[in-house]
C-alpha cells in the first residue's frame, strides 16, 4: 500500500459541521467514480426496502446525467428540470413506480444547466427534497459520481451517506477522495461503505480493509462497513432488461445481499434517532 494513491498524503483538513438541516430519513448513495453499479444499486435498495413495508422516495440525484428512469424502463412527463425551471414544485413531480412499489423524481439526462446549478437554485431544491421526505419512511438520492460541490451539498442533506465502491484501485482511490472531502465539509461521521461486484465475502471485506486502513492512517476516520453485493452476471441481464434484480431474479446472491443492508440501513436509521433523543 506504500505506493498506492490511497497513501499519497496526509489530511490536515479540519472539519466544519454543516448548519442546515438533515433529512433523518434520507440516505444518500454515492461513489467516486462512475461504473461501479451505483445507480442499479441504489434503485435495488429502493425496492428492497419497499418490499420490506416501507414507504420509499428514490430521487435522481445525478444532476444532468440522470437514469434511474432508463434502468427501470420509464419515460417520465415531469421531471426535475421542471422543478429547477420553476414549472412545477418538487412534489408535484413524483411518479409511481407500480411494479417495485416505490414512487421515484426522474431527473433529466444530457442537461448540463443541471449539473452546474448555482448554489441558490441547489438550495431551492434541497430545501424542496427536505419538505417532500417528511412524507415517506426512507428517501434515496441516488447522487452523481464524483465529489463536485452539487454531490458534496445532496450528500450533506442525508442522515447516512452509503459510499459505494469496488476493489479497482480508481474506484478505492476516488472513494478515499470523497471520504477526505467529506471530512473537510464535516460529513465524514456519516458515511458508510458498501462494496460492491465483490468475487467474495473475503475479497469483500479485503477491500472494505484496503479503504479502512487509508482512512485509519490518514485521516483518523474509521467508516462502518454497511454491507456488500456479490458479484453477479444477472444484474446485468436486469439492467440491459430494464427490470429491477428483485423482479427478475429475486432469490440470485446479490438480490439476497441489497435485501440485507437494507435491513441494516433501518437498523442504523433506528440507531441514529435514538441516539439524537437520548
Amino acid at each position: 500500500m506504500s505506493e498506492s494513491p490511497l497513501t499519497a498524503e496526509k489530511d490536515p483538513a479540519t472539519p466544519t459541521t454543516p448548519t442546515f438541516r438533515r433529512g433523518k430519513n434520507i440516505i444518500a448513495v454515492a461513489s467516486g467514480k462512475g461504473g461501479v453499479g451505483k445507480t442499479w444499486f441504489s434503485i435495488t435498495l429502493s425496492h428492497a426496502l419497499a418490499r420490506q413495508g416501507k414507504k420509499v422516495l428514490l430521487f435522481d440525484g445525478d444532476l444532468g446525467l440522470a437514469n434511474v428512469d432508463v434502468q427501470l424502463g420509464l419515460m417520465p412527463k415531469r421531471d426535475l428540470n421542471d422543478v429547477i425551471r420553476g414549472r412545477l414544485g418538487l412534489d408535484k413531480v413524483v411518479q409511481r413506480y407500480e411494479e417495485g412499489g416505490f414512487d421515484i423524481i426522474a431527473g433529466r439526462s444530457g442537461q448540463a444547466s443541471l449539473s452546474a446549478l448555482p448554489g441558490q437554485r441547489l438550495t431551492f431544491l434541497r430545501d424542496q427534497l427536505l419538505e417532500v421526505a417528511d412524507k415517506y419512511d426512507v428517501v434515496i438520492i441516488d447522487l452523481g459520481a464524483g465529489v463536485d460541490r452539487t454531490v458534496r451539498m445532496m450528500a450533506a442533506t442525508s442522515t447516512r451517506t452509503l459510499l459505494v465502491s469496488t476493489d479497482e484501485p480508481t474506484s478505492l482511490t476516488d472513494a478515499y477522495a470523497f471520504i477526505k472531502l467529506g471530512n473537510a465539509a464535516g460529513m465524514s461521521k456519516n458515511i458508510g461503505i458498501v462494496v460492491n461486484q465483490a468475487p467474495n465475502t473475503i475479497e469483500g471485506e479485503r477491500t472494505y480493509k484496503t479503504l479502512l486502513k487509508a482512512c485509519e492512517n490518514f485521516l483518523r476516520l474509521s467508516p462502518p462497513m454497511m454491507g456488500m453485493v456479490r458479484i453477479d452476471p444477472r444484474v446485468k441481464e436486469c439492467i440491459r432488461n430494464q427490470t429491477p434484480l428483485l423482479i427478475r431474479s429475486p432469490n440470485t446472491e446479490a438480490a439476497e445481499d441489497v435485501e440485507k443492508i437494507a435491513r441494516a440501513v433501518m437498523r442504523d436509521m433506528a440507531e441514529t434517532r435514538a441516539a439524537a433523543t437520548a
